[in-house]
């Protein structure tokens, strides 16, 4: 079988399988809870409240203009994909709504929880490119423009604008709150199946010593390249190197050891980086 034509079967049945994960967080743990999902699904939840229309079909109704909007700016793949995730999403939870089930009627459960399964599902589901309609397509045309803000918090942000209209029009003032907080439990765990566990560290590291610290850097125990970066003493006007390294966190004990054994006198700076892609780290091609 054609490589392109199995790669695009895969990421189908990741937006299959992320649809039914997202529609299981949100029908038994949400929605029984009265807690907004935000967006597109939280306009259908308070429509559904006035007119008790199946939020599933709401939803995707309310998607038409916007999928007519990201053909143009994104291409057939990327409104197909995200075509799927809506209908796929949209049709589980209704679906699902038919068993009757509620796991939990405690709001701060349904929050957290609920949080969790449908960021990991909505996370799956970005992961592959696609979306599931509604903000989820703003945000990404956003996210082109604000590319330095990741893209579960640009949802969080919007999403937080339909828990205050939620809480405006119907006053369930409680329900909004336990909103905002699976809201930020669902930004988080998106970034976290988007970006991963790992954060690298930034290190700057100046020193009478550079040269050898150059040099243990690179063929040490740690074996990271190196960047040399030109500086200046702002009080003595005196040239320095500052040396520029991406590492592990879990090297971070390792090179200050390193360091300490070099020079104990340098100044030296850590700082948490996400997305790095390069040698020794997640591989270029891999950037979605």
């Amino acid at each position: 079988m054609d490589r392109k034509i199995l790669k695009t079967l895969l990421n189908y049945l990741i937006i299959l399988a992320g649809g039914f994960i997202y529609a299981v967080g949100f029908q038994f743990f949400m929605y029984p809870n009265a807690i907004v999902s935000g967006g597109i699904t939280g306009i259908a939840m308070i429509l559904n409240t006035f007119t008790g229309f199946p939020v599933g079909m709401m939803v995707i109704i309310l998607n038409i203009p916007l999928f007519a909007i990201s053909w143009r700016h994104f291409g057939l793949d990327f409104m197909l994909g995200s075509l799927a995730g809506v209908a796929i999403s949209s049709v589980f939870v209704d679906l699902l709504a038919t068993t009757g089930i509620v796991l939990t009627d405690e709001p701060m459960l349904g929050a957290v929880i609920g949080g969790v399964i449908k960021g990991a599902g909505l996370g799956a589901i970005y992961y592959v490119g696609a979306t599931t309609g509604g903000i989820d397509i703003v945000a990404k045309m956003l996210r082109q423009r604000y590319s330095q803000i990741n893209f579960g918090t640009m949802i969080l942000i919007m999403d937080s604008l339909i828990i205050v209209i939620y809480a405006a029009v119907l006053g369930n003032y409680e329900s909004a709150m336990y909103s905002v907080i699976a809201m930020f439990v669902v930004s988080k765990v998106i970034d976290l199946v988007l970006y991963g566990f790992d954060t690298s560290s930034l290190c700057y590291i100046i020193s009478e010593n550079s040269e050898d610290l150059i040099q243990s850097i690179i063929s040490g125990p740690i074996q990271r390249g190196v960047t040399i970066l030109e500086g200046e003493g702002a009080y003595s006007h005196r040239q320095k190197h500052v040396i520029m390294c991406v590492i592990k966190r879990n090297q971070i004990a390792q090179l200050r050891r390193l360091v300490k054994s070099i020079d104990e006198n340098a100044f030296f700076i850590v700082a948490d980086v996400k997305n790095v892609f390069g040698k020794g780290f997640e591989s270029i091609s891999e950037i979605r």
